[in-house]
């Protein structure tokens, strides 16, 4: 199954935080799963950093060593998600939310997030 990782599931990820769920490190964790990370994550990331709203210049600088090193794959954002992230009803107004909603519609995946958002878009999330 492919997973799309949400963005404080990356970081948490990354520095092992005990808030990551057991069902959801399991679904990461399992090799017969591929996690996918959306360049939407990145910017995401970035901008908070840029903002000061988020203590991780580590983790932008480092981020494609450190998802070569976990195995994650990168997702590219396709004309395809823009529009369907554009077109998707007003339930939620973040951007970045809103175009993993697009993607994981586009790809039949589920998020991993701790985001009750995605299922109001009937997006599949495991936490």
């Amino acid at each position: 199954m492919n997973l799309l990782i949400d963005t404080h599931v990356l970081l948490w990820w990354w520095t092992d935080e005990r808030r990551l769920s057991q069902n959801a490190r399991a679904a990461i964790r399992d090799s017969r799963n591929r996690s996918y990370v959306s360049a939407a994550v990145a910017w995401e990331l970035a901008i908070k950093v840029n903002l000061g709203k988020l203590d991780a210049r580590d983790v932008v600088s480092n981020l494609r060593q450190f998802l070569i090193e976990e195995g994650f794959r990168r997702l590219a954002i396709s004309t395809d998600h823009a529009l369907r992230a554009g077109l998707l009803p007003m339930l939620h107004r973040d951007p970045f939310d809103r175009m993993l909603v697009a993607q994981a519609q586009a790809s039949n995946s589920p998020v991993v997030s701790a985001d009750a958002i995605f299922d109001r878009y009937g997006v599949q999330c495991i936490w």
